[in-house]
């Protein structure tokens, strides 16, 4: 039986007459993945998750799993989130403070009139699960942040929900144990292999743990896709300046020869690019030729041939694990990354063919 969770047409406004929260939005999530919705704060994330949790009401759309049908706005159904077979994790973590970790595990279970005899054995289970069998009998106040998220995490799924639902559950945790965390959370939801939504704006954690990844912005969703088809062929210039490092130079198309783009930028310098797109461009088309920072190579002086770009440095930052210098190309600024300080005020820059990407101009 498949049990794809399906959104379909998923529309919600806050306030009538403004712009939706959400805008027709359709996923279909494969059974046993974990998808991240991913975007800036206000993109609709959230509220998407919320829906799906059935802690919002939709406007139109469709939420099923399978032939599980949680929401259908045309049949006016709208289940309560008890009824969902759905855990989920807030940021806040929202344990109960009076309870011991294995009540506050087993409240749920509680709730849903299950024997004293197996909530015991289901809580002991899931807080093996988390690596937190030792401490069943603490209060969370005399637990650390990450063991506060992995309560919450045993809480989610000790009632073995069909669906899990995770909103920034790793932003409360400093940046070492965030890192340590998300391998831990993706280990673990593959070896339960439930399907799982995940909510972040952190673009690095996103590509760590995903399956697939959907970016969103004003609520309408821009590209879903595995994270490398994401990072290498971003369908909108929005996608790829909000994932990596990104520069951006206007031109304009000035020949094409199959997949063969050449582009004059302001400055008069010419571009060749082997664009992998399925966009049709026209001599004189405004176009936004985008490269990643790491792409861009530093080229000896005498480097010969297309696509050298000279460029003065306006600042240089070390990362520790690399410097960015900001150059100026004369039109417009670049992001370069080096491995080893520049000691040389003015840089050859060469941008490789099939590192760039080409955009219609806005």
């Amino acid at each position: 039986m498949n049990n794809d969770l399906i959104i379909q047409g998923l529309t919600k406004k806050f306030v009538t007459g403004t712009l939706p929260a959400l805008s027709n939005i359709n996923l279909t999530i494969t059974e046993g993945q974990l998808t991240t919705l991913l975007g800036p704060s206000g993109c609709g994330k959230t509220t998407t998750l919320n829906c799906i949790a059935g802690l919002e009401q939709p406007d139109e759309g469709v939420i099923r799993i399978g032939d599980f049908y949680m929401t259908d706005t045309g049949r006016k159904l709208i289940l309560p989130p008890e009824q969902r077979q759905i855990g989920m994790v807030f940021q806040s973590y929202a344990l109960w403070p009076h309870m011991k970790v294995f009540d506050n595990v087993a409240f749920s279970l509680k709730l849903q009139k299950v024997s004293g005899s197996e909530i015991k054995k289901r809580v002991i289970d899931a807080l093996e699960l988390v690596d937190l069998g030792d401490l069943s009998g603490r209060y969370p106040f005399q637990l650390s942040g990450g063991q506060q998220q992995r309560v919450a995490l045993a809480r989610a799924v000790v009632t073995r929900p069909r669906l899990l639902l995770l909103d920034e559950p790793l932003s409360n945790l400093d940046a070492k144990i965030r890192e340590t965390s998300r391998v831990w959370l993706r280990e673990l939801q593959q070896r339960v292999g439930i399907t799982t939504v995940y909510v972040t704006h952190d673009q690095s954690e996103a590509f760590a743990m995903s399956d697939k990844i959907a970016v969103m912005s004003k609520g309408n969703l821009l590209q879903y896709s595995p994270p490398e088809e994401l990072y290498e062929h971003p369908a909108t210039q929005f996608v790829a300046e909000f994932i990596g490092a990104t520069s951006f130079l206007k031109g304009i198309v000035t020949s094409v020869e199959g997949n063969k783009v050449s582009v004059r930028l302001s400055n008069g310098d010419e571009m060749k690019i082997s664009d992998h797109s399925e966009r049709h461009w026209q001599m004189n088309n405004e176009v936004v030729v985008a490269i990643r920072s790491e792409r861009v190579e530093v080229a000896s002086d005498d480097k010969q041939g297309g696509n050298i770009l000279h460029a003065g440095i306006l600042s240089s930052t070390f990362l520790g694990s690399k410097w960015q210098h900001v150059v100026d190309t004369g039109s417009g600024s670049l992001k370069v990354e080096t491995v080893d300080t520049v000691s040389e005020k003015r840089l050859s820059l060469f941008l490789p063919p099939d590192s760039i990407l080409l955009f219609p101009a806005e």
